[in-house]
């Protein structure tokens, strides 16, 4: 049954208001505040003496935002935890602080129907709890903010956007570009055509540059090209870089500011606006922002730069931002994307492609120790070894090869390459792990597993350590095609194929991080690639994965078909080629795979990338991304090895999240 007084003590409220004095005077409202909140304890006992009577409870009361700027109204919605009876169900509302917003004092829900609705409007700024009752009393609360006029709110994004410039100045992240150039192919499907790829650590300090890191595509970028990218159909990674920046001088005379409404972005409200440059200044962005309502930064921006002139051009893009630190919002993924620049004659081709851009790595070198010798107690540092057994040489070649491989990670990590030890590791081992039990492998020591921070496709062995990258994990179908991927990595190390042990001495790794790529190679020779083939079918056809194999075959064909146009997308940073012209890795999976049908929606044979594994720029960890089961509509969205948009849940950092953070380390 209801309990009635609720309703009545509102109306109280509502009548005490009205008082010249009610009016003047916060004490007395303070004091109504407490009433009420007295009174809804009250009503709560009495509600849970009544619930034994009466089955039907007031279930929730939900609002349809958790945030409002004064003066607005939210909708709010009372559930009950069954049908209403055929006189329907009278729910009692009340509202704390008094007159903080405007509530009716009940609600009835309709017979037969389990909710009903009514508006909540706010009078001012402060945090508002909508209460309820009908046999139990529940609430919601609501944050409320201050009215700004969009003048204000431009002048507060402006000074929080001068902030963020000083700040990139002295961040260095990793930038990987990665562009597909795409057709239409004759199923009228849109695939790409061909790719390229950059890497570089971004540095802001002054203007745009990149320290990129080679052996990637064998164009020269720091040269200078006289023409516009658009003329050679070649791709400059600075173009990208500044796509994280909205205007590195922005002002509030250059630009017009018109509100659209406000949105949230994951559980972050923002004010949504459009941003146009006032008269023909050329180079400043064109579209909108999303601004976050507690502090006003930045957190995205779409569009693109006004041109120069008639004769230039700028891309398009979507630029996003994470809260990665209290307060400080960093650039994350940046996409990129042109379908509908028609061609102008020969020096000006027609442009069809998507892009992506990544950053990570703003905390740099994880593993540096610099100032904290000071802090060092030799006390609790424990002997590990055994004074009455000497390593013998089988022992410390072992051992040498083990240093070898762990000063080589190490170095990875340290660069922003390597991504610390994490949840993903542990299930790439328990696939090697299932690997080694059901062929009674003896491997000392052990096997362990890391995932490499890049999206080109690639799997390698440095030691006894398994790397495999993020885009390879990213676009692997399930779980037999990563069990193909990890046992082939596996046959090397029962093979007995070798680390260079030249790594072993660490001054090998003193050189510019830009030049890893050029100094390190872990990839093996043809001969010992097949054998790590044929070991690798044994392992499989005694492993649980041996029934599971059909669309890892898939993986291969699709990849194989796929080769031509994704050069760089499989060229490989430290390791061998998957595909090579001359063959495909594990050929003896693919033999055995049913018929590849790319118009089947039911055979997904690669995943596009970056459907599985999310980054945290902050900390380089990685962990498997939630997200909820979607029903393909057509061959279209198959998209295998494609890039798409991106849609991040942003959320605001809390010191809840860096506690997790620093624990998992």
């Amino acid at each position: 049954m209801p309990f009635p007084g609720i309703g009545s003590i509102s109306a109280i409220i509502h009548m005490l208001a009205k008082g010249p004095e009610a009016a003047r005077s916060n004490h007395l409202m303070r004091v109504i505040g407490t009433v009420i909140l007295a009174l809804l304890v009250s009503l709560s006992l009495v509600g849970s003496v009544s619930a034994q009577d009466s089955p039907l409870l007031l279930s929730s009361i939900n609002l349809s935002s958790a945030s409002v700027t004064e003066g607005r109204s939210v909708e709010a919605t009372v559930t009950l935890n069954m049908a209403a009876p055929n006189s329907g169900a009278k729910v009692s509302l009340a509202v704390d602080p008094a007159g903080s917003a405007l509530v009716p004092t009940s609600i009835t829900v309709p017979a037969g129907a389990t909710t009903a609705t009514f508006p909540v409007k706010v009078a001012t700024a402060t945090s508002v709890t909508i209460y309820g009752n009908y046999g139990v009393t529940k609430s919601e609360s609501l944050a409320v903010m201050p009215k700004m006029s969009i003048d204000e709110v431009a002048d507060r994004v402006i000074a929080h956007e001068r902030t963020f410039v000083e700040q990139m100045k002295h961040r260095h992240p990793l930038a990987e570009t990665y562009i597909q150039n795409l057709k239409t192919d004759k199923d009228s499907v849109v695939v790409p055509n061909s790719d390229q790829y950059f890497l570089g650590r971004l540095d802001l300090s002054d203007g745009v540059e990149d320290q990129l890191f080679e052996k990637q595509t064998g164009l020269k970028l720091k040269a200078l090209n006289p023409f516009p990218s658009l003329f050679s159909r070649k791709f400059l990674p600075l173009g990208f870089a500044q796509m994280v920046m909205l205007d590195r001088d922005f002002q509030k005379k250059n630009y017009d500011f018109k509100f659209v409404r406000q949105e949230f972005l994951g559980e972050v409200r923002c004010i949504v606006i459009d941003v146009q440059p006032k008269g023909n200044a050329g180079g400043r962005f064109l579209g909108r922002i999303w601004v976050e309502d507690h502090d006003y930064n930045i957190v995205r921006f779409n569009g693109t730069y006004s041109p120069h002139s008639r004769y230039s051009y700028y891309l398009h893009f979507d630029s996003w931002r994470l809260n990665l630190q209290a307060g400080v919002w960093l650039p994350a993924y940046v996409f990129i994307e042109e379908s509908n620049l028609k061609s102008a004659g020969p020096l000006l081709p027609g442009l069809h492609f998507k892009a992506q851009t990544r950053l990570w790595s703003y905390d740099p070198e994880p593993l540096k120790h610099e100032g904290e010798f000071a802090e060092i107690q030799v006390e609790a540092v424990t002997d590990q070894t055994d004074a009455a057994k000497e390593a013998g040489p089988v022992e410390a070649q072992r051992m040498w090869e083990r240093t070898a491989e762990d000063n080589a990670l190490d170095h990875l990590q340290k660069v922003g390459l390597l991504a610390p030890l994490g949840d993903v590791d542990k299930i790439l081992q328990t696939v090697v792990n299932n690997l080694i039990v059901t062929n009674n492998l003896q491997i000392i020591p052990d096997v362990r597993c890391r995932v490499l921070l890049t999206s080109p496709l690639e799997s390698l062995t440095i030691g006894h350590t398994i790397v495999i990258s993020r885009g390879l994990l990213d676009v692997l179908p399930d779980e037999g095609a990563l069990a193909m991927t990890l046992a082939h990595e596996l046959s090397h190390i029962a093979l007995g194929h070798r680390i260079d042990t030249r790594f072993a001495f660490n001054d090998r790794f003193f050189f510019p991080d830009q030049n890893t790529f050029q100094r390190l190679d872990f990839s093996r020779n043809p001969a010992e690639e097949e054998a790590a083939d044929n070991k690798a079918m044994e392992l499989l056809a005694n492993s649980p994965y041996k029934d599971k194999l059909a669309n890892a075959g898939l993986f291969l064909k699709a990849l194989e078909t796929r080769a031509p146009e994704l050069s760089s997308l499989i060229r490989p940073h430290l390791g061998n080629r998957m595909e090579s012209g001359k063959g495909i890795r594990m050929s003896g999976v693919l033999n055995r795979a049913p018929q590849l049908e790319m118009l089947r929606i039911d055979q997904i044979a690669a995943l596009p990338l970056g459907g599985r594994v999310k980054l945290d720029p902050w900390s380089n960890r990685l962990e498997m991304m939630k997200t909820k089961p979607v029903v393909l509509l057509s061959p279209q969205e198959k998209m295998p090895f494609e890039v798409t948009p991106f849609f991040p849940y942003l959320s605001r950092f809390t010191t809840t999240t860096a506690v997790e953070t620093a624990s998992a380390q």
